[in-house]
């Protein structure tokens, strides 16, 4: 498989002024300012913007290197700030890089934001022969394409006004199903289909999965990791301007969400002190049906969360081990508890409950590890919140939970329930 795009040291660089904090500047104080600016230039003439307090220099990107093969459906993720949409600018030949160098093998579309590519005195029905012109369409693929795009932007009646009088969400709309329909190689959007509502959303990520299968390569920003895991098979993080990590989507995520632990779904213990003088924490491990630590799985997979600790002392203490269960978002799933209460005398044991497949939803999870009693009084021995994570992921093939329309669907959890359908006679 062929690259389609390779970034070797590239860096943007912004230079911050910092003005003053007065309320009022006269012209007498611009002239004066003018003056001694240029007076420093002449005594200092090699002085750079670094011993200039008024300017800063600011990376937003720092010597990333990346390559994209045909094909690849990415994800750029990161805290804001991190220089995903700088990134997508340059992509997209927008923005100009400070240093390093982009080869592009194809043709680009973007969607950047509300705005982006659309002249906003013409009509919708010439920024769309607009766009494919400046793509490289001639006007009769163009027009091939009109109706497709025109039906999936649900624009019909505004067509012949101008996209200045649009609102946000229709702009969105448009300007999606122009990027995605009139067939580029390479599509790159950002988190602007946040714009529009929650049906379209669903309608433009099955569009970017639909063309990241025909062999096109899809770049995507969003904040939503979930989405990202759905969609993208590869990612990149970034942090500060910098490439933190890259590789499969499951484990950039989960290494995003952990802070690059050495491993999500492993945790040891030993070497601390994790709970209270009647019993402490050794380890939390997930694995999959063959016994292996596992950081991601099928969504139609069982998975088990295993926890190994340590009675102290023999004690009338009756113990509970419970995990419990967060989304990517921080709402509680639910909490999970061993049933059987029982007496331990002093030893080490084991304990493990399994999720069964088909029960949670696509998504990334978090666990924590706890221990507690009931009797004679409540008690909590110890509890390690989110030590733990996995990402349950839909490969939309075969698994009989989802319709065959490869959208998003909403919910913590997403059973496979018994149904049952009968005629009823007249």
């Amino acid at each position: 498989m062929s690259s389609v795009i390779t970034v070797e040291s590239l860096s943007k660089k912004y230079v911050l002024s910092h003005q003053s904090q007065e309320r009022y500047t006269s012209l007498r104080d611009v002239m004066a300012n003018s003056v001694k600016k240029f007076a420093r230039k002449l005594q200092h003439p090699a002085a750079t913007l670094g011993n200039d307090p008024t300017h800063e220099e600011f990376w937003a990107l720092k010597d990333i290197n990346f390559e994209i093969q045909q094909g690849d459906r990415v994800g750029i993720i990161g805290r804001n700030g991190a220089g995903k949409s700088t990134l997508l600018k340059i992509l997209s030949r927008i923005t100009e890089p400070t240093s390093g160098k982009i080869q592009i093998r194809g043709r680009v579309s973007s969607l950047l934001e509300v705005g982006t590519g659309f002249h906003p005195e013409l009509t919708g029905r010439e920024n769309i022969f607009l766009n494919g012109a400046i793509l490289g369409m001639s006007k009769v693929e163009i027009a091939r394409k009109f109706d497709e795009i025109v039906a999936f932007a649900e624009v019909e009646k505004f067509l012949d006004t101008p996209v200045k009088r649009y609102s946000s969400g229709m702009y969105v709309r448009l300007a999606f199903a122009v990027a995605a329909n009139l067939e580029p190689e390479i599509l790159i959007v950002d988190e602007v289909l946040a714009v529009g509502d929650q049906q379209f959303q669903k309608k433009c990520l099955g569009k970017m999965e639909e063309v990241g299968k025909q062999g096109r390569t899809v770049i995507f920003v969003s904040h939503s990791m979930p989405t990202v895991t759905s969609l993208c098979d590869k990612a990149i993080l970034l942090d500060a301007g910098k490439i933190v990590k890259i590789g499969p989507t499951s484990e950039v995520v989960m290494h995003y969400y952990t802070s690059g632990q050495a491993s999500p779904a492993s945790a040891d213990f030993s070497a601390k002190h994790v709970g209270d003088g009647k019993v402490r924490l050794l380890k939390g491990e997930i694995k999959n049906s063959r016994g292996e630590i596992a950081l991601e799985a099928k969504i139609d997979e069982p998975i088990m969360v295993e926890m190994t600790f340590e009675v102290i002392e023999d004690s009338a203490v009756v113990l509970v081990p419970n995990f419990h269960f967060y989304t990517a978002n921080g709402e509680c799933a639910f909490i999970s508890h061993d049933t059987k209460m029982q007496h331990l005398s002093a030893g080490k044991y084991v304990s493990n409950c399994t999720i069964p497949g088909n029960f949670l939803n696509e998504g990334s999870y978090f666990i924590g590890l706890a221990m507690s009693s009931f009797s004679p009084a409540t008690a909590v021995h110890f509890y390690e919140k989110s030590c733990l994570s996995f990402n349950v992921i839909d490969p939309h093939e075969g698994i009989i939970t989802r319709p065959s329309h490869s959208t998003p669907i909403p919910g913590v959890v997403r059973p496979y329930l018994a149904w049952k359908l009968e005629a009823v006679s007249q």
